[in-house]
């Protein structure tokens, strides 16, 4: 399947040998996707070297953090990823809904910075991309071009953004800071739910040989780092909060669709623990849930198709969120009329009120979603539904600032937030939730047809192999043949011994 990211070979000798001169010259070791999956297999050199380096630097030595196993102000990574275990108080259900915060990953503050080095690595030492004279291309609404561009700039190429021109303010801040030159941020017109338009202008901009798409919706690398690294992460959080509730089973996962790399995780948990896969998305565009259409302010999960590494088939219910629900609880969350109303009306503890502005928009939409789950599946006190933090609240102050003026101009009182906190997590209903039939299952994965053969000219061949449980099953062989390589081009640069 070319183009995608399923290559275990050296494709272009010439690129891989500039690979490891560069690489030389620069110093950067590549961590492997095992060590990435358990950060105590990372060499004790390469941990030594992190005391000095800050996290949000472009700095190769943090590579070596772009895993789950980060901590507020540790400069080591810690045994059990950082989560909230979030209380009744907040979410009216007795199933423990635990939320692993993103936001703990180094230079973007969000988890896409795994994926994007999930796509980039296989490419390099596969010989299919070349840092010193290709550009890589990270379409995305937000945080996978910022993970990108970050990963781009500590390999020492050039990494280019393509996003919507009416992503937040604090994206395109970011971007500016990061990028080698302003041209290398390409605004594509609408918002969230415009990802066709970024396909198009990631086709004009592949015509020129000097740019690599890395299109996170199809590249396997991205479901491959998530469904072993991601899906190990949170199945530490959960035996970590078992070790308290030894009845405590693993009921669900949740994640909002986006570009369907983290809820790729799932499939691990889904086959480990039996948990059930849960996919998310916004009541506005309702494309699995309905086939629809439209637009909303949930940033972070791109919608209007069905991406190509999404398992439909190994998706058990779908859940659809309005945004109404994640901009009211974003401010809710973040002044202190809110913070106020939940520890003093609603007995919510004040340690997790002070932690809520680890939820950015998307991770209320999951946290909303896991409500809908427990209260449709009857789930109890020894229910575990996990989910993620993508990011934290700081993506979202100027559409905070937005929402705010536009809906509570004269300022967001306790009243304001009483009715926030009513309607959207004490009556967060039943509605739009749909248990996935087989033939609904179907219904979603032929939808998928018309973006990937018709649009972007993959054949029905490869379409259709994505049915079988057995296609995605195999692809886990594959990350040990790029360990390897990743092990065998450290060695060629000279700069650490391999793992």
């Amino acid at each position: 399947m070319p183009g995608i990211g399923l290559e275990t070979h050296v494709v272009d000798r010439a690129a891989y040998d500039q690979s490891v001169r560069r690489f030389r010259e620069l110093k950067i070791v590549l961590p492997t996707f095992a060590q990435l999956m358990d950060p105590s297999r990372i060499p004790a050199r390469a941990i030594d070297a992190l005391a000095a380096v800050d996290p949000d630097a472009p700095h190769a030595a943090n590579l070596f953090r772009v895993h789950w196993h980060n901590a507020a102000g540790a400069k080591r990574p810690v045994a059990v990823p950082e989560h909230l275990v979030l209380p009744r108080a907040l979410t009216g259900v007795d199933a423990p809904i635990v939320a692993a915060l993103g936001n703990r990953f180094p230079m973007i503050r969000a988890h896409k910075v795994l994926a994007a080095y999930g796509c980039l690595a296989p490419r390099i030492v596969t010989g299919q991309f070349d840092p010193t004279r290709h550009k890589a291309v990270w379409p995305s609404t937000g945080n996978y071009c910022r993970g990108g561009v970050a990963i781009s700039r500590i390999l020492g190429c050039r990494g280019v953004a393509v996003l919507p021109a009416g992503m937040s303010r604090e994206r395109f801040e970011w971007l500016e800071r990061w990028v080698a030159q302003p041209a290398d941020i390409v605004r594509t017109p609408g918002t969230e739910s415009n990802v066709k338009e970024i396909y198009d202008e990631c086709a004009r901009l592949s015509r020129d040989p000097g740019n690599v798409i890395f299109n996170q919706f199809a590249e396997f690398g991205n479901h491959l780092v998530h469904r072993l690294v991601t899906g190990a992460a949170m199945e530490r959080v959960f035996e970590h909060v078992r070790r308290s509730r030894p009845a405590l089973r693993l009921a669900a996962f949740v994640s909002a669709t986006g570009s369907a790399g983290t809820i790729g995780a799932g499939d691990a948990l889904r086959e480990r623990h039996g948990a059930k896969v849960v996919a998310v998305e916004a009541l506005e565009c309702p494309t699995l849930l309905e086939n629809g259409f439209g637009e909303h302010n949930i940033q972070g999960i791109g919608d209007k198709h069905v991406p190509f590494i999404h398992n439909v088939m190994g998706t058990d219910v779908v859940v659809a969120v309005s945004d109404h629900a994640t901009d009211a609880l974003d401010a809710l969350a973040n002044g202190e009329a809110g913070r106020r109303y939940l520890v003093a009306r609603r007995g919510v503890p004040e340690k997790i009120v002070t932690q809520l502005d680890a939820l950015g928009l998307s991770s209320w939409c999951n946290v909303v979603a896991a409500i809908k789950v427990a209260k449709t599946f009857g789930l109890g006190a020894d229910d575990a539904i996990l989910t993620v933090a993508t990011d934290g609240a700081a993506m979202y102050g100027s559409s905070r600032e937005a929402y705010l003026a536009r809906r509570h101009p004269r300022g967001f009182d306790e009243v304001a937030a009483g009715e926030a906190f009513e309607r959207h997590l004490a009556g967060a209903s039943t509605d739009h939730v749909l248990d996935l039939t087989w033939r609904d299952r179907n219904r979603i994965f032929n939808l998928g047809y018309f973006t990937w053969v018709e649009q972007q000219g993959v054949s029905l061949a490869d379409f259709e192999a994505r049915r079988r449980p057995e296609f995605w099953k195999s692809l886990e062989a594959m990350v040990p043949a790029w360990d390897a390589m990743i092990d065998e081009m450290n060695g060629r640069t000279g700069v650490a011994t391999p793992s």
